[in-house]
């Protein structure tokens, strides 16, 4: 999982240092993912995607780039709203695939901050079922 969580990174976050990464790396295997409810997508016995949640949070979905676009992210984001009412998350502002998918899928802007470790505007997003 972390491998596809770093190469989707390199793709959707160019703009984050090879450092701040390496940290974000080591927080997600040592604390993230065990507060998580992650569910993954597996293509021929390898994780090719997954989702995180804490509660409606979505705290990471990641799609291997050669296989984004193939209906892996919805898959995931739907098994995953079938036990909520609700989902939330945030976004960088300069991620706009995730953007436009996020928006594809039904998610509205309801917030923009900036987010404290990068420095990057973060915009929040909300989907309710409607």
């Amino acid at each position: 999982m972390l491998d596809v969580w770093y190469r989707a990174s390199l793709v959707a976050h160019p703009f984050l240092s090879a450092e701040f990464l390496a940290r974000e790396r080591q927080l997600i295997a040592e604390e993230y993912l065990p507060q998580s409810e992650t569910s993954v997508y597996e293509r021929d016995g390898r994780v090719v995607g997954f989702v995180s949640m804490v509660g409606d949070e979505v705290g990471g979905i990641f799609v291997e780039p050669r296989l984004q676009r193939q209906g892996i992210g919805r898959a995931l984001l739907d098994h995953a709203f079938e036990s909520r009412s609700a989902m939330e998350l945030g976004v960088f502002e300069k991620n706009e695939l995730a953007q436009s998918f996020y928006a594809a899928y039904g998610f509205e802007v309801v917030g923009r901050r900036v987010e404290e470790d990068t420095g990057e505007p973060e915009l929040r997003l909300r989907f309710v079922s409607g």
